[in-house]
């Protein structure tokens, strides 16, 4: 009877610590997710004449109630085979009066705008990491050699949280342009600035009682 008590102990005990994911390198299985959402709005291209038009109007109304922020990715679809410059303009405008650019691809989605209309597209990241915190596994006791389960949540989920544009967690940013002056230049300017401590500016401290 005692041994079957204590096999019985030692086998819920081994349960229980296989609890939640086995993990024994260094990476953490706690990674950011990052997913993308699109939003689409028609308009009419005749009333899009400027900024200012009934039409301009509601197309700025609608990126402020999006919370039109960086990172968001803004195209135009257009059916038309001749195309609608002046409306194209006019959204240019009033997105950049949001800070960005038109992207110059856009993504597809479901049916088409009609005839005469525009269909303007914001698509949106977001990272996250699911399933955080994760404390499926306990810490102790740890037969298996394995990181805690909630082990990464904590550094990745605040790099979700802070990261401006969460793109950058699958490709990064592309270099832009090849002047190598530009590349150099903060690396420059660390290099020619003068210490701190140079020419005795460091401020002198003394724990002698004053008068």
């Amino acid at each position: 009877m005692r041994r079957f008590l204590a096999t019985g102990l030692l086998a819920s005990t081994l349960a229980l610590a296989a609890c939640g994911p086995v993990n024994r390198g260094l990476e953490s299985v706690n990674q950011p997710v990052v997913s993308r959402s699109d939003y689409v709005i028609d308009v009419n291209a005749a009333g899009l004449y400027s900024p200012a038009s009934p039409e301009g109007k509601r197309l700025d109304a609608w990126f402020d109630a999006l919370n039109l922020r960086y990172g968001d990715r803004i195209a135009i679809d257009d059916p038309s085979p001749y195309g609608h410059e002046e409306a194209r303009s006019t959204i240019a405008a009033i997105v950049a009066d949001h800070g960005l650019l038109l992207s110059p691809a856009q993504p597809v989605t479901p049916g088409s705008p009609t005839d005469g209309s525009l269909r303007v597209v914001v698509s949106r990241t977001t990272a996250e990491v699911p399933d955080c915190p994760n404390w499926s596994r306990p810490s102790q006791p740890e037969f298996a050699g394995s990181t805690m389960s909630n082990y990464g949540c904590g550094v990745n989920s605040n790099l979700a949280a802070m990261i401006a544009n969460p793109e950058d967690l699958v490709r990064g940013q592309e270099a832009s342009g090849s002047d190598a002056r530009s590349v150099t230049k903060a690396i420059k300017s660390y290099r020619d600035t003068a210490p701190s401590g140079a020419g005795g500016s460091l401020k002198s401290e003394s724990t002698a009682k004053g008068n």
